[in-house]
């Protein structure tokens, strides 16, 4: 969804602050909102992002969530691009309880940044259609029955904002058996980093301090391990392809590397 302009909140786009100055690509490239967006349009994207990175000697990462189109740029018909890239896959697990509770938690800040007032902005009383384009993200169609009845019952802004966690739980819950799968049917090979004390540990201090131990650190000594297997050295400096999804790459002829994030 984060390909599509607008619905910023909505599609929890990654923030410039959150940035950090890094480049990210492919975020709000799609400027209607009703336009299909498959995977081979992202791959055939994502491969071009891809190339002009590492023209300019830098690391692509491929980062998100949507490992459905990972896949498909990784295993699909494009053949050339498997033939170009080695990759190296990090995933970033959370035990699943912990991983809903802070599922709640952000929907409840989401809220408070603005999520109803984004979405009323985009709602059409004459469109009940939720299956194309960014109306498909999670938070549009739940809060349909609300605006149609005026936008002032509490109750149904409640039970709006409960389904809204629920299906984002579904979600997560789909996004780990798909990576399940891809690691264990397709040989990933993927390097799991247990993330959970850090979410528990999340909003008190030393919380940063763990997340360098515990995923940072980790995290940036096997991407470490991968680019130097070989002799041949690569930039340091990265940019982001965002899927949402997970891996990178940089050509075989001089080593290609993949490192991916699937949240």
């Amino acid at each position: 969804m984060q390909v599509y302009q607008g619905l910023d909140v909505a599609s929890n786009k990654v923030t410039d602050a959150e940035r950090r100055g890094v480049p990210h690509h492919l975020l709000g490239v799609v400027h209607d909102p009703l336009a299909d967006f498959a995977a081979v349009d992202f791959c055939r994207r994502a491969s071009r992002v891809t190339k002009s990175i590492i023209a300019r000697g830098r690391l692509p990462i491929v980062a998100g969530g949507s490992n459905s189109f990972v896949e498909a740029l990784v295993d699909g018909e494009d053949a050339d691009f498997r033939s170009q890239y080695d990759f190296c896959f990090l995933w970033v697990d959370v035990a699943l309880p912990v991983l809903y509770e802070f599922i709640s938690d952000r929907v409840d800040r989401m809220v408070d940044s603005g999520l109803v007032e984004e979405v009323r902005a985009a709602f059409d009383p004459n469109d009940r259609d939720y299956t194309r384009g960014i109306r498909r993200a999670i938070g549009v169609p739940e809060l349909d029955e609300y605006f149609r009845s005026g936008g002032r019952s509490a109750a149904l802004l409640e039970a709006a904002v409960e389904k809204i966690k629920e299906n984002t739980c579904r979600l997560a819950c789909r996004q780990l058996k798909k990576i399940q799968r891809l690691n264990g049917q397709l040989n990933w090979s993927m390097h799991r980093v247990d993330a959970t004390d850090v979410f528990l540990r999340r909003g008190t201090s030393g919380a940063d301090e763990i997340w360098e131990e515990l995923v940072a650190g980790p995290s940036t000594a096997i991407v470490d391990r991968f680019l130097h297997r070989e002799e041949n050295l690569v930039s340091n400096t990265t940019e982001v392809v965002e899927d949402h999804a997970a891996a990178v790459g940089i050509p075989l002829p001089a080593m290609a590397a993949a490192a991916g994030l699937t949240l």
